[in-house]
């Protein structure tokens, strides 16, 4: 599953390659894409024509700005793919759209698993459309936040332990379980410490550990497990190899060369250094 910083790739490689160009056709080969709309046919005409403006993000959906006042929202926080492509290019026998721009090739949505979901909404109905976003936390790569406004926000919720605190979309957008194992490593912290016993100064660097965490990521176009899910629109692999302790369970802490360790939560996997974090 991808997480913020790769999905924040995303938008930011969209933005470039799709904004200020127009849709010529769209076909949808594949079936379960778009459960939203009652055909095919009426998702496709509200897109045939039209022009991108911008290509925005809200949590962990991509959201395609169009000059009718509608947005193409492609929602792939459960997996599936987006690739650029010349017309001429042999099709994905997993691919569930093809939207062909009058200029510069088409963008396709590919999806064996049938996680991928693509719907069209008015831009200004987005969060009617999706009620989550009414209640979505802090994004820090999407604008500052400052210590005050992220220290008052986690104290809200002092009975609760901090790796549940990160994996709450209400208190912080687009965190997932592998950014979660790494910002905790990063800011010294236990999974299982309640907020209510952290220090102010655990606090602040719980707080510098999210915003650097998450902005390296994005900076270096995300992380590519050895499962190979995530890939940009080119089909490569995310650049950031600098994990700590996600899914390195049984090698070498490569702070204090202590044995990372794999307990469960939530009936989950949870990847820590018993030793630096406290």
């Amino acid at each position: 599953m991808a997480e913020v910083p790769e999905i924040e790739t995303l938008r930011r490689d969209l933005d470039r390659e799709i904004a200020g160009k127009r849709i010529k056709t769209v076909e949808v080969p594949g079936s379960g894409a778009i459960p939203r709309h009652s055909s095919k046919k009426q998702f496709v005409g509200l897109l045939e024509g039209v022009k991108v403006t911008q290509v925005v993000r809200r949590d962990l959906l991509l959201v395609a700005k169009l000059d009718s006042g509608d947005a193409l929202v492609l929602d792939m926080a459960r997996g599936g793919h987006l690739r650029r492509h010349a017309a001429k290019d042999e099709l994905d026998k997993a691919t569930k759209a093809v939207i062909t721009f009058t200029q510069g090739g088409q963008l396709r949505a590919i999806d064996a698993d049938s996680n991928l979901e693509l719907f069209v909404v008015p831009f200004d109905e987005l969060a009617a459309a999706v009620p989550e976003l009414a209640t979505l936390g802090l994004d820090v790569l999407d604008e500052p936040v400052s210590w005050t406004v992220f220290g008052n926000r986690i104290l809200h919720h002092r009975d609760v332990r901090v790796r549940n605190l990160l994996l709450d979309r209400t208190v912080l957008a687009g965190v997932g379980p592998l950014y979660a194992d790494e910002i905790l490593h990063a800011s010294g912290l236990r999974p299982d410490r309640e907020v209510s016993s952290m220090s102010t100064q655990e606090i602040r660097r719980f707080f510098r550990a999210v915003v650097e965490t998450l902005h390296e990521a994005a900076k270096h176009r995300g992380v590519t497990l050895a499962d190979g899910e995530y890939r940009d629109l080119a089909g490569k692999p995310g650049g950031w190899s600098e994990l700590q302790v996600h899914e390195r369970d049984g090698k070498a802490c490569l702070r204090c060369r202590a044995t990372v360790a794999k307990i469960r939560m939530s009936n989950k996997p949870v990847y820590l250094c018993p030793e630096c974090q406290v």
